[in-house]
C-alpha cells in the first residue's frame, strides 16, 4: 500500500517521542510518553510505542485507520541487540511499511542529514553509531552493567558511590555527597534496599544535582564530571577514526557535559543538522541513502 504519513519514534531510556509529518515535512502531531528501553523493559516499550502512535494520530485528526497509509520507523533502545531483533520480527502494526532500527542509528541517521559521519549519544545511556554510507558500526550498547560509558546513568552511579564513601568517613563529604545522602534518609540500607529495583533512568535522576555541585565549586562533583567527559571522549575518540572525524554528540548530557570534554575533542565535534526524530523520518521516507537495508556491525579495535 502508498504510504500518505510518515511517523518516526525515537524510544530512549527516559522518554519516547513520535513524531507525524506529510509526505513533504509538514508536521502534523508530536508527542511523547516514558522510556521505551525494548531490552530493559520489551512490553513495557511497546505499550508506550503503540500509546503515541494512536495520539499522534488523534492529534493530527487523522483515523486510526490512517496508520495503514504510513511508512513507521521506529528507532528503541536495545533494538541492537540480536535476541530483542528477533522477537521484534513478531511487533507487527498495521503501517504500509516498517522499519525498527536502534535509537542510535537514527540519530546518526538525523545528525548528518543521512550522510556519513558518526554519532555518540549520551543520555541515560550511551552508545555510538558511524555510518559510512553502506553500513553502521556500532560501539557499546550493551547495557548499564556492561557499557554506557559516559552516560547519565553511570554518572549517577559514580554519584551514589561517592555519597555511600562519603557517609562512612572513607573520603571526605561535602554538602553535595550530604544532599545525595539525604535522599535516602542518611541510610545506607535505604540505598541498598533502593537499588534492588533502580533502573537506569532512576540512577540518571541525580544527575542535574551533579552539575549543579560542580558550578557551585564542589570538587567531588566536579570529579565526577571529569571522569564523565573522560569516558566520553574514549568513544568519541574512536568514532572519528571510524567516521574521518565527523562526529556529533548527541542526547540529553550532550550540552551540559560539553565544557567538561578535553579541548581537542570540543574543536573536533559537528554540530547536528537534526535530531533523532529527524533520522527516524529519513528513513521512513527512504532517504536515498538508506534505500536499501544498512548492514550492521560491531567495531573491532
Amino acid at each position: 500500500m502508498q504510504a500518505h504519513y510518515l511517523l518516526g519514534i525515537d524510544g530512549g531510556g527516559t522518554q519516547c517521542r513520535a513524531r507525524l509529518t506529510d509526505l513533504h515535512g509538514n508536521v502534523l502531531a508530536e508527542a511523547a510518553g516514558g522510556p521505551a528501553n525494548v531490552w530493559s523493559d520489551y512490553d513495557a516499550a511497546l505499550i508506550r510505542v503503540g500509546a503515541l502512535i494512536d495520539k499522534v494520530f488523534l492529534q493530527a485528526g487523522l483515523t486510526p485507520q490512517a496508520l495503514g497509509q504510513t511508512s513507521l520507523v521506529a528507532g528503541l533502545a536495545g533494538a541492537n541487540v540480536a535476541s530483542v531483533q528477533a522477537r521484534l520480527a513478531g511487533w507487527q502494526p498495521a503501517c504500509a511499511a516498517l522499519r525498527v532500527v536502534s535509537d542510535v542509528e537514527i540519530a546518526c541517521a538525523g545528525a548528518h542529514g543521512g550522510e556519513p559521519g558518526a554519532v555518540f549519544i549520551t543520555g541515560t545511556g550511551s552508545q555510538g553509531a558511524a555510518w559510512d554510507g553502506t553500513r553502521f558500526t556500532l560501539l557499546g550498547g550493551w547495557g548499564f552493567a556492561l557499557s554506557d560509558q559516559g552516560s547519565g546513568a553511570e554518572l549517577g552511579r559514580r554519584a551514589l558511590r561517592l555519597a555511600l564513601l562519603a557517609h562512612e568517613a572513607v573520603v571526605e563529604p561535602s554538602d553535595f555527597t550530604h544532599q545525595l545522602m539525604a535522599q535516602f534518609d542518611h541510610s545506607p540500607e535505604s540505598m541498598l534496599l533502593w537499588t534492588r529495583t533502580a533502573v537506569p533512568a532512576d540512577w540518571a535522576r541525580v544527575v542535574p544535582q551533579v552539575f549543579a555541585a560542580a558550578d557551585a565549586g564542589d570538587g567531588h562533583a566536579q570529579h565526577l564530571l571529569s571522569q564523565t567527559a573522560a569516558d566520553i571522549g574514549l568513544m568519541v575518540r574512536r568514532l572519528m577514526t571510524l567516521s574521518s572525524g565527523r562526529v556529533a554528540l548527541m542526547g540529553g548530557l550532550a550540552a551540559p557535559v560539553h565544557r567538561w570534554l578535553a579541548a581537542d575533542i570540543q574543536a573536533s565535534l559537528a554540530t547536528p543538522q537534526g535530531d533523532a526524530l529527524s533520522g527516524a523520518l529519513k528513513l521512513a521516507g527512504a532517504h536515498p541513502a538508506f534505500s536499501a537495508r544498512a548492514d550492521r556491525v560491531r567495531a573491532i579495535n
